[in-house]
């Protein structure tokens, strides 16, 4: 379609911006939240090519992310926060936007806004959007145990749509009593059910997760922004050492997203209309040209754990949207916390590790970090740049959220192309029809180990389980101490050993090897 026919609502990215600061550089100055992400609107400012000062006053939506020490209401940022995160950066580029968000958690959480503010331009509601994130990770262990601690705490007040946590989507009382209160004992699970699902023996399965992401720590190291420039071989990934020890099985550290990081990015999004008026140039606007979100089932209700339905639904869905399939996508960054979410989309699209196009363009989150719930706004800045690098062309981005509980997908490219509706609401139709597995909360007799990995770091070794009681196919979760089971969870393979579940008054269900 040529531009000068478009629809004038129809939104554009125009400008993408990142900042990285390593504990390790000279001149390492221990950024707060707001800082970071200011230093990256203003990248993303003078990105769009117009006047940085009249496009700040012309965004009418911030629309923030959370970053790790607001994501619940339990415990307070060790150096103090602002109250309005969103309107603190704002403040600072000299905007005063009349809509101001902060999305709850979740690593979807970048494309899922992109996808809803566009929408919202293209509907003729907004003309201008600024979605933003950070993630001062490597501060917070800077400062740590220091008597000269910044005092971070700002009063700015003002208008903000806060949406709330949302942690509660991703784990229960239940399940964070048994275990699941942090990401690689989740991701763990998945990947140990994908290795019992495809037959692979524990140190085959290893090595396929290192030959994965060798490539990513490959692109990480060339990237100006990466938290860890360093490339990695396949050897150096799976064996495991003291420098490279085991977290959660089946990760060793090499095989887990890099959480102390100083990182930001912004993406700005606006109207053709908008980018007109505001002299930003043709060559830089970016089409979202495909989009889609989907909720899985919640962990323990999916009958199948190795699978993932919704990032299967939104990544097909995204490039039906876009008119292209994915042998028409020139460039991937698949969200990377752990193998799992990568090998998903994989296994439906027939991906393979060694893919000429690559499968990131950041490096990953193990290379080039994990900012949180804002690394796929990097993935978007990325993709972003390359599409103005290779015009035409289609670059995918998956971003998920949860215990792959939530998938939200963007394809973009700078061939144009007028807003086109996606079948989201449709389609999350057949993810609530699946049947569920009946869980047994309190659990007790004979049982095999459907899924499991290991807590390597807790006081004592212990084995975190799913499993299906013999007597009626239900599930459980269980923890073990025990000394001949948890031997064979970290020396052994343990998928489908027998074992024997007991309940315990305090909600905990303990099991031990038959």
């Amino acid at each position: 379609m040529a531009v000068g026919a478009i629809d004038p609502r129809t939104p554009v990215v125009v400008g993408v911006g990142q900042f990285t600061e390593r504990i390790d550089d000279p001149g390492y100055r221990g950024l707060s939240s707001v800082d970071l992400a200011t230093e990256a609107v203003r990248a993303a400012l003078a990105d769009t090519g117009a006047d940085v000062g009249t496009v700040a006053q012309a965004i009418e939506v911030f629309a923030g992310l959370r970053q790790f020490e607001i994501c619940t209401p339990f415990t307070k940022p060790p150096l103090g926060c602002s109250d309005n995160y969103v309107r603190s950066v704002a403040n600072r580029v000299g905007a005063d936007p009349a809509r101001a968000v902060l999305e709850p958690i979740g690593g979807n959480g970048p494309q899922k806004l992109m996808t809803e503010f566009a929408g919202a331009i293209a509907a003729g509601d907004i003309e201008v959007a600024l979605i933003l994130g950070s993630e001062p990770g490597s501060t917070a262990k800077y400062f740590a145990g220091r008597d000269d601690k910044p005092d971070f705490t700002e009063h700015v007040g003002g208008q903000l749509e806060d949406r709330g946590y949302g942690f509660e989507q991703y784990m229960s009382e239940y399940t964070a009593k048994h275990g699941l209160t942090g990401a690689p004992v989740q991701y763990g699970l998945l990947d140990n059910a994908r290795r019992g699902r495809l037959g692979f023996g524990v140190t085959d399965y290893r090595h396929a997760m290192a030959e994965l992401f060798a490539p990513f720590s490959k692109v990480a190291a060339k990237n100006p922004f990466s938290s860890s420039p360093v490339e990695r071989s396949v050897q150096e990934i799976e064996t495991v050492t003291d420098e490279n020890r085991m977290i959660c099985d089946p990760y060793p550290r090499l095989l887990v997203a890099r959480d102390t990081v100083n990182q930001g990015a912004a993406a700005l999004v606006m109207s053709v209309s908008a980018a007109r008026r505001l002299g930003v140039p043709e060559g830089r606007w970016v089409y979202l040209r495909g989009h889609a979100d989907q909720t899985e089932q919640d962990l323990l209700d999916r009958v199948d754990v190795s699978i993932s339905y919704s990032a299967k639904q939104a990544v097909a869905e995204a490039l039906r949207v876009a008119d292209i399939g994915i042998d028409g996508v020139a460039t991937f960054d698949l969200y990377s916390c752990f193998p799992f979410p990568v090998f998903a989309v994989c296994d439906d699209f027939g991906l393979t590790a060694d893919d000429p196009r690559g499968l990131t363009l950041t490096g990953g989150l193990p290379y080039f970090g994990g900012p949180g719930n804002s690394y796929s706004l990097h993935g978007i800045a990325e993709t972003v740049a390359a599409m103005r690098d290779k015009p035409g062309s289609f670059g995918l981005v998956g971003a998920n959220g949860g215990v792959m509980s939530k998938y939200s997908v963007g394809v973009y490219s700078t061939n144009a192309g007028e807003w086109a509706v996606d079948r989201s609401k449709e389609l999350q139709q057949n993810i609530a029809a699946l049947p569920k597995v009946p869980v047994t909360r309190n659990a007790n007799g004979a049982a095999t180990i459907e899924t499991y990995s290991v807590h390597y770091d807790w006081p004592a070794t212990t084995g975190v389980i799913i499993g299906r009681l013999d007597d009626d196919g239900s599930r459980f979760m269980a923890l073990s101490e025990d000394e001949n089971l948890v031997a064979l969870m970290t020396d052994g393979d343990p998928l489908g050993a027998r074992i024997t579940v007991q309940s315990t008054g305090e909600g905990i269900n303990r099991a031990a090897l038959r």
